[in-house]
């Protein structure tokens, strides 16, 4: 499979995913049963985010080896904005699995909303326009 073909069926899926992240970040509140979901949705596409960077990167030309490796050389050619809010939201990733607590569940949704959504979103407008 090209690297071209891979990159973009790997953005579709990320499209999809986000789609849904999207909606439930937009949801007034939360039960137990939708802030797990919201975090576990946020889980998979930020997975997605890394994965279609690190192919997009390849197809043009640049090695990347690791998910902080990704948003680093990310950052440093213009792919992503705000590289220091990319590796906390790497970082954060053990916290976020954390659903069973409830404080760290909340703490977790908080930081999807308030910080980490717009990376996403940021991302998905620039790949959007890179597979035109």
């Amino acid at each position: 499979m090209s690297a071209d073909i891979r990159w973009k069926q790997r953005f579709s899926n990320y499209e999809k995913a986000f789609s849904e992240l999207s909606a439930a970040v937009a949801r007034g509140s939360y039960d137990k049963l939708a802030q797990a979901g919201l975090i576990q949705m946020f889980e998979l596409v930020f997975e997605l985010a890394w994965k279609t960077l690190k192919d997009k990167l390849e197809y043009d030309g640049l090695k990347a080896n690791s998910p902080r490796d990704t948003l680093k050389i990310a950052f440093q050619n213009g792919y992503i904005q705000n590289g220091e809010l990319w590796i906390e939201a790497l970082d954060n990733r053990n916290l976020l699995t954390h659903t069973y607590d409830e404080a760290k569940s909340n703490e977790a949704r908080d930081l999807i909303r308030g910080k980490y959504f717009i990376l996403l979103k940021d991302l998905h407008e620039y790949l959007k326009k890179e597979a035109k």
